[in-house]
């Protein structure tokens, strides 16, 4: 499939009106061929038009069709075949083994929402049968879900495919029965028009409303901000900085109809060594810490940038070894040069702090657009005195605090902001030390780990990508895993209505096995 530079408006490929751009290889610091346009105001009204246009058919189609469609775009984008690595490779300096299993991922989870609808819990039905005969009546009561309407999606730098233009927030959304517009990433062109025309032909192939989907491109902020003010968007799926996040939160909650912003924004990842573990392995606990630290040069939401001890021989020891871990690892090219540039400043205002020594300093061997790993140290006493220490840094640096005691070190988690994920690493005698932080943890971050590392994220029901700010917008939330659906959806209650006005979910014939809750008691009809 050819790359021609467009901007993708419902069925239709168009050319952007404003300031051309060009994709950008990091590996070799040399700009892609064609050139891309950033979209006007206008076509960004036209693109939210199609999507309001498209809605109340969209979300009317039945649950197999949808979960079809889905399938359908999982297909296509396979059906891209080695176009779609090559050009991932080109635009973001990632290895071909981890885009391959990025596409994968892509894929499962477009299937999963599939199963999902198939399924169809995610409708929460409940029905409340009329009692006329009670004083007083009570009338026939049936609620369901439907989408909150057409959503604006954001794609992520960091992943070009799972969470971008076919990413999560798209599958949530699509499967919640809302059309989409995506605000493609400026840093992966090629590879977000070549995802939106296989998802084009997928909703030709399903014979779905063409403004269902449509793909915008544009380089700066003026894009975006006037996509999330159109007032035809309903909800937006964001993943990036917490600046951009926020920006997108006050323009939404300026408009005359404000709407829900879910933006995943900030994360440092705490891990908590606990003493028992620590003395017993230490050295096998670093290397599985600087295999995540360093996974995909840092840059990934989930990144351990924060790892804390008790003082003393065994957390000298434990450093010492992640150090000599670390020390082997070569700088990466990063997705871009302002992400690298947003890296370096962060590694050197830690080794300019003057409570913090450099275990292993990677300002001085910096290079423009590489990401050379960094580990820091710091006591519990400095870490608590500076709400900048816990600040996060996007990249493969992380910093060491060695807490005085047990208790110091529930006072840090307390002070920590919110979270994606906290992870344990513990042995059966830290057993009562982790009782003490887990419901401090619980309310600090969307995922609990023991051990293990917060690097790697299962697309599964049980899955939470989420947590309290500045995590995300709203910790009520996930981004990844079938919860995520519940982001597009809001609860309608019908009251007398005749069984043939009724959405066929609510009739009492529906018959098609779904559980439903029917005066109060989960039943499968």
């Amino acid at each position: 499939m050819n790359i021609t530079g467009q901007a993708l408006i419902g069925g239709d490929g168009v050319t952007g009106s404003g300031a051309s751009f060009l994709a950008f290889d990091p590996t070799k610091g040399a700009s892609i061929e064609p050139p891309f346009h950033t979209v006007s105001a206008g076509q960004i009204a036209a693109a939210c038009a199609a999507a309001q246009g498209a809605f109340d058919a969209f979300r009317a189609t039945a649950d197999a069709a949808r979960a079809a469609f889905l399938e359908a775009i999982g297909a296509q984008i396979v059906a891209l075949g080695d176009d779609l690595i090559v050009r991932a490779m080109a635009e973001s300096g990632l290895p071909r083994a981890r885009l391959e299993g990025e596409r994968g991922r892509t894929v499962n989870q477009l299937k999963l929402f599939a199963d999902l609808l198939r399924e169809g819990s995610w409708n929460d039905v409940r029905i409340d049968s009329a009692l006329p005969q009670r004083t007083p009546p009570r009338a026939d009561l049936r609620m369901r879900m439907i989408g909150l309407g057409p959503v604006a999606v954001f794609g992520a730098s960091n992943f070009p495919l799972a969470f971008s233009v076919a990413g999560g927030d798209t599958a949530a959304a699509l499967a919640a029965g809302c059309p989409v517009v995506v605000k493609g990433h400026p840093a992966h062109p090629g590879t977000s028009e070549l995802v939106g025309r296989a998802i084009q032909l997928a909703v030709r192939e399903c014979a779905m409303p063409a403004g269902v989907f449509s793909l915008l491109t544009g380089v700066g902020n003026a894009v975006g901000e006037e996509l999330v003010r159109n007032p035809a968007i309903q909800a937006v799926g964001f993943t990036g900085s917490r600046a951009g996040g926020m920006a997108l939160m006050a323009i939404a909650a300026a408009r005359s109809q404000p709407i829900p912003v879910y933006a995943e924004m900030s994360s440092i990842n705490p891990v908590f060594v606990l003493q028992q573990a620590l003395a017993a392995r230490g050295d096998e606990i670093a290397i599985g810490l600087i295999n995540s630290l360093t996974m995909g040069v840092g840059q990934i939401c989930t990144n351990p940038g924060l790892v804390l001890g008790i003082q003393g021989q065994d957390f000298e020891r434990f450093c010492a070894s992640a150090k000599q871990a670390l020390g082997g690892a070569p700088a990466g090219t990063m997705l871009t040069p302002a992400i690298a540039g947003n890296y370096q400043r962060g590694v050197r205002h830690l080794a300019n702090h003057a409570d913090v020594s450099a275990l292993l300093d990677a300002a001085p061997g910096q290079a423009d657009g590489k990401g050379q790993p960094a580990m820091f140290l710091t006591s519990g006493t400095a870490f608590l005195a500076d709400p900048a220490l816990s600040e996060e840094i996007f990249g493969p640096a992380t910093l060491m605090v060695a807490c005085s005691d047990p208790e110091q070190m529930r006072q840090i988690a307390e002070s920590l902001e919110g979270q994606l994920t906290a992870t344990l690493q513990m042995d059966a005698g830290d057993v009562d030390a982790a009782r003490q932080l887990l419901p401090i943890l619980e309310r600090k971050a969307g995922r609990i780990l023991a051990n293990g590392f917060p690097t790697g994220v299962e697309v599964v029901s049980a899955m939470v990508h989420g947590g309290p700010f500045p995590a995300t917008s709203d910790g009520r939330s996930s981004s990844v895993g079938t919860a995520a659906i519940q982001r597009f959806l809001r609860p309608v209650s019908y009251q007398n209505l005749d069984q043939a006005l009724l959405p066929p979910a609510l009739r009492d014939a529906a018959g098609n096995g779904a559980w439903r809750r029917r005066d109060g008691q989960l039943v499968r009809e």
